[in-house]
């Protein structure tokens, strides 16, 4: 679990692929409106909401026929929705306001997870205290060229510490006391733990990084043509994380069967530990995935100081069904 920053997705948007639109698909035979979703990585907690849904027939009392559709390492989720080669699929709050500054017609309509899940994971044998600390000395791997990554650097500095780019390979952290990496907090820890170590998390929102994750997004076309499409399925999706929240194992059950290489213990591990930021962040607003347009404009600040994109409507990147 990581977010999902491809190659391909910090290079020019390639937006003359071609194929069909889901949401152009014909009726089912029972009448339900096919749609697909595509995630940006195997199946795994962070996207239990969406097979939760399914479980319980949520898309089915909605009119829809939902297809949940696994990704992988580089899949190229953003151009794919903006393409139109399909008209759902799930993204981060950053990804969503640098396909735009480039032109892509990119909307997030429902966000999981409401804090932000990424974090900076060392060995807690270190005694550190703060991030600071974290680049004062050893070595620490993160993907270059993010956004998390760019401010770090910039407010942190990497003359005293060793920067490698991060390989998803928990290997060199279980090895080397000085060592620190990039990680999904609910994730590469729980792997860290049971392997041995103990680690220490300090979460991105500790610098005041806290884009919106998890995020579904597709195009403002879909939204003006077809907004019963998109109420049904963020309805369903909304559901399907309420039921997931409640009780995750035959979600996780059915996850496990398609991702085998994460087992049981671990699914439920996850689950838990990623509840809390799931849940949301205004204890005034009681529903699931609802976005807030101060928490938009500000990570738009964040990426234009950065010299990540030098124009933005945050205004326009989300709409709430």
């Amino acid at each position: 679990m990581h977010m999902r920053y491809s190659a391909g997705f910090l290079l020019a948007l390639v937006l003359n692929l071609t194929g069909c639109s889901a949401g152009g698909d014909a009726p089912a035979a029972d009448g339900r409106t096919p749609v697909a979703l595509q995630l940006n990585w195997v199946p795994e907690p962070e996207f239990g909401g969406y097979y939760a849904a399914l479980q319980i027939g949520a898309d089915r009392e909605a009119g829809l026929s939902l297809d949940v559709r696994g990704g992988g390492p580089g899949t190229p989720v953003e151009q794919m929705v903006a393409a139109g080669r399909i008209d759902f699929g799930v993204s981060s709050a950053d990804n969503v306001l640098i396909a735009r500054s480039r032109g892509a017609d990119l909307v997030a309509i429902y966000a999981v997870y409401q804090t932000f899940p990424q974090g900076i994971m060392t060995h807690s044998g270190r005694g550190l205290k703060s991030l600071a600390q974290v680049f004062e000395s050893g070595t620490i791997a993160m993907e270059p060229g993010t956004p998390y990554e760019r401010l770090l650097r910039q407010r942190f500095g990497l003359d005293k510490v060793r920067a490698v780019p991060y390989t998803n390979n928990l290997a060199p952290f279980l090895h080397d006391p000085l060592f620190a990496q990039q990680c999904f907090i609910t994730a590469e820890p729980i792997a860290a733990r049971r392997a041995g170590a103990d680690p220490q998390v300090f979460p991105l929102t500790d610098v005041g990084y806290n884009p919106y994750a998890g995020v579904i997004i597709t195009r403002s076309k879909v939204i003006a043509e077809n907004p019963e499409l998109v109420r049904s399925l963020v309805a369903t999706v909304r559901r399907g994380w309420q039921a997931y929240l409640q009780d995750p194992r035959a979600a996780n059950a059915e996850m496990h069967r398609l991702n085998p290489t994460m087992d049981l213990e671990t699914f439920a591990a996850v689950a838990a530990a990623q509840e809390p930021l799931i849940a949301p962040a205004d204890p005034s607003e009681s529903e699931l995935g609802t976005m807030r347009l101060e928490r938009w404009e500000a990570l738009a600040a964040q990426l234009t100081e950065l010299g990540i994109i030098d124009r933005a409507e945050p205004s326009n990147a989300f709409h709430n069904p």
